[in-house]
């Protein structure tokens, strides 16, 4: 899959944070998320591993009990089922990839085509 950067596509995820899914494949998915100044991507965890950059701003990035003050050009993997949130402190945009993760889009249209 190949697709073309573009603006459009964001969506709202929690408050002063929007997301949207840039590629996507059977078993990864690179979404980038924009962050406000003073956003929180609260406290969560998944069964996927999680591999993230950060392209501009600043963010602290809480992984377990570790918190680590992220700049851009840094990166970050996060182990599947561990707790972790961010804070941003200036406008951000962290490009994060899951590289072991299926997305649901992919789940829901083998689902379909077995019916």
């Amino acid at each position: 899959m190949f697709r073309k950067n573009s603006s459009d596509g964001y969506k709202p995820a929690v408050d002063k944070i929007t997301m949207k899914t840039l590629v996507h494949g059977e078993k990864t998915l690179m979404v980038e998320f924009q962050m406000q100044k003073g956003a929180l991507l609260p406290c969560h965890s998944h069964p996927q591993e999680q591999t993230g950059y950060l392209v501009s701003g600043r963010i602290d990035l809480t992984i377990g009990a570790e918190t680590f003050p992220v700049w851009p050009g840094d990166s970050w993997c996060i182990a599947g089922n561990m707790e972790h949130h961010a804070l941003s402190w200036k406008i951000a945009s962290p490009l994060k990839s899951s590289p072991q993760f299926e997305p649901i889009t992919c789940l829901s249209r083998r689902k379909m085509s077995q019916r």
